[in-house]
């Protein structure tokens, strides 16, 4: 599912703190990059979790039926709305921690060397693409 939600960013002195009113949503950024990265994500583990659970996810408000001032952190700074874009079909993608099988090509002597040191193959290429991508695993 693709969609936008508009959602509340309230600058404080230390953190952008996040409301997303449609979906019931609390979070905070340390900037306002991370506060939109942190506010998509939250977005998208919900209605990740809703539609698992069967639960009908709410249409996003329009942006102009919405009141700042009646936002839970209308009092800690200077509120601004705007629309963050969710897509749970790349979410999920992203989240799948499913065994996907490749086939990769190496030098028969390298293979016989990895074997007889009793290096797992797959993990070491598990690794190494971390590295390049410079990724950590998340779950």
């Amino acid at each position: 599912m693709k969609n936008i939600y508009p959602v509340f960013f309230t600058k404080t002195e230390t953190v952008v703190l996040v409301e997303v009113p449609d979906l019931e949503i609390l979070t905070e950024g340390k900037d306002m990059i991370n506060a939109v990265e942190m506010a998509r994500d939250a977005i998208e583990l919900k209605c990740v979790s809703m539609e698992d659970d069967g639960i009908e996810i709410p249409l996003p408000s329009e942006i102009g039926s919405l009141d700042i001032n009646s936002g839970t952190f209308a009092e800690e700074g200077v509120t601004v709305i705007s629309w963050v874009d969710i897509n749970s079909g790349e979410y999920r993608r992203k989240i799948d921690t499913r065994a996907v099988r490749k086939n990769v090509t190496i030098p028969g002597w390298l293979n016989y060397e990895a074997e007889h040191a009793g290096i797992n193959v797959s993990r070491v290429l598990q690794e190494a693409l971390m590295n390049v991508l410079n990724v950590k695993r998340s779950f």
